[in-house]
């Protein structure tokens, strides 16, 4: 079934308050968490016009329905690639992150360690599983990824804190499930989710034992709690507001203070060796997610700048030009790995297509390290009035209004009121408190710049190189690349 946004909103509605903004505690209709939730809304929105049809939308093979993208499993590069390309049109639409992400990602790592985990130990966490994500897909739910651990002592492993909560661990197994307890933090998305999933953060060892657990929850589950900053733009009663102040985001701080998770929804209890895998795998998806996501925050800022650039009269200036002709390439070349990733991707056992890790881990290592020079070429080209223009009440007030007028216009072939509302969106894009989000979130989001330097660092085939340089240098009479020569990339479908 695809879900109506309406639909999804009178759900959401429906459950039990355990959010907490500002010291009280709230209802999923707090209209501070009224930006989020319409991004959520965009998400199902474009699952039911036709014209997004194949790209919003995919055929189930589990459960031979139609089913929403972010519920879906890929089975081929082509559905990696309509994913992508989802990403970067959706988060277009609403001016940066679209969220539904996690959940997509969750549920392919899930499915794909679940198999891994069954065929060395002998468990039925697949089954499990997928028929957990049955009726997952079946309600058109919204997942949201609780992975990151609050972590503590970072110079200790889990098992050795001096204060267990700070990874959410098992305190106790039970024929019927287990109780755990612990902090996941950073989570955006989770206030208005259907679902959390939870997975490991790290890799583990036989005294991490009971830190290696999966399972998934109802996000107002007895016992778990969310603690929740939401960003927005602007006054939410601003009638005027452009339609980028509609959209914003939340994450929390998610508190399980002995809570009870039945056994049908447990996907992994106490195999701590596949710690690593299950946190990689979510964390490659992601990455290769972010290769539709960050591209989409690439070409806001170049519209952006080139709007600036025009209202300051310089966009024909060579070394303007330049500067814009950088978002080109961070925004192409990432993207452009992304599809490399789907290309070179492999079939699971799982039966899910997993993309290249190579290729993700490339291409979001580059966005995270470009994203505050992206702000910065932003900044350049504006100047300092994003955050030094008077507040647009004084643009209205009899007294200032005519002064205001003339001194906003600094293109003469454009209006006071065109550029009123460019240069409050350059404030709003540049130099707001979602500016920081994003620029953070750039850097963070799905592993930072190291994260993704490690990952490149083991996966990466050093030793072809190796081999390569000792041929070139006379060292070895011969240089063996069958290996690369043989690479041939998927058929699409």
């Amino acid at each position: 079934m695809l879900r109506t946004k309406e639909q999804y909103f009178e759900k959401l509605f429906s459950m039990k308050p355990n959010i907490y903004i500002g010291g009280k505690k709230v209802s999923r209709d707090d209209p501070r968490l009224r930006p989020g939730l319409n991004v959520l809304g965009v998400t199902f929105d474009l699952a039911q016009d036709e014209k997004w049809k194949n790209v919003a939308t995919a055929h189930s093979t589990l459960i031979d329905e139609e089913v929403n993208r972010w519920a879906h499993l890929p089975q081929n590069p082509y559905d990696l690639m309509q994913k992508q390309k989802l990403i970067r049109f959706a988060a277009r639409r609403v001016g940066g992150c679209i969220q539904r992400c996690m959940g997509h990602d969750a549920i392919n790592a899930l499915a794909i360690c679940t198999k891994e985990i069954d065929e060395v130990k002998g468990t039925n966490y697949h089954e499990r599983f997928m028929n957990y994500l049955k009726d997952y897909q079946k309600n058109d739910l919204v997942g949201c990824c609780a992975q990151t651990d609050s972590k503590g002592d970072r110079l200790k492993r889990p098992s050795e804190q001096s204060n267990p909560d700070h990874y959410v661990h098992i305190v106790q197994e039970r024929d019927d499930g287990i109780i755990v307890s612990g902090f996941k933090m950073s989570i955006t998305q989770a206030a208005y989710a259907d679902e959390i999933l939870v997975i490991p953060t790290r890799a583990l060892k036989a005294d991490d034992r009971a830190f290696a657990v999966a399972f998934a929850l109802p996000a107002d589950w007895d016992n778990m709690y969310l603690i929740t900053r939401p960003v927005w733009l602007r006054d939410k009663d601003d009638k005027n507001a452009p339609p980028f102040c509609k959209y914003g985001v939340s994450d929390s701080v998610i508190v399980f203070d002995n809570t009870f998770v039945p056994k049908e929804r447990v996907f992994m209890c106490g195999e701590w060796e596949f710690g690593r895998r299950l946190a990689l795998l979510f964390a490659d998806s992601h990455r290769h997610s972010y290769s539709g996501c960050k591209p989409a925050v690439s070409d806001i800022l170049c519209g952006t700048a080139s709007l600036a650039a025009q209202a300051n009269s310089i966009e024909k200036v060579p070394h303007v030009k330049e500067k814009l002709t950088e978002y080109a390439g961070a925004a192409e070349l990432a993207y452009a790995a992304g599809i490399a990733a789907a290309v070179f991707g492999e079939k699971t056992k799982s039966g899910v297509f997993f993309p290249n890790p190579i290729y993700a881990n490339v291409g979001r290592r580059l966005t995270g390290e470009l994203i505050y020079h992206e702000y910065n070429l932003l900044t350049e080209i504006a100047g300092g009035i994003s955050v030094t223009l008077p507040f647009k009440e004084d643009f209205f007030a009899p007294e200032t209004k005519e002064y205001l007028e003339k001194f906003i216009v600094r293109n003469p072939n454009l209006t006071a009121d065109y550029s009123l509302k460019l240069w409050k969106f350059i404030e709003d894009i540049g130099a707001s408190p979602m500016t920081a989000w994003y620029e953070i979130a750039g850097v963070h989001g799905g592993g930072s710049p190291i994260m993704e330097t490690i990952a490149l660092s083991i996966e990466f085939d050093f030793e072809t190189r190796k081999s390569l340089a000792r041929y070139l240098a006379g060292i070895d009479e011969a240089y063996d690349e069958s290996k690369e020569l043989n690479l041939e990339p998927n058929d699409i479908k």
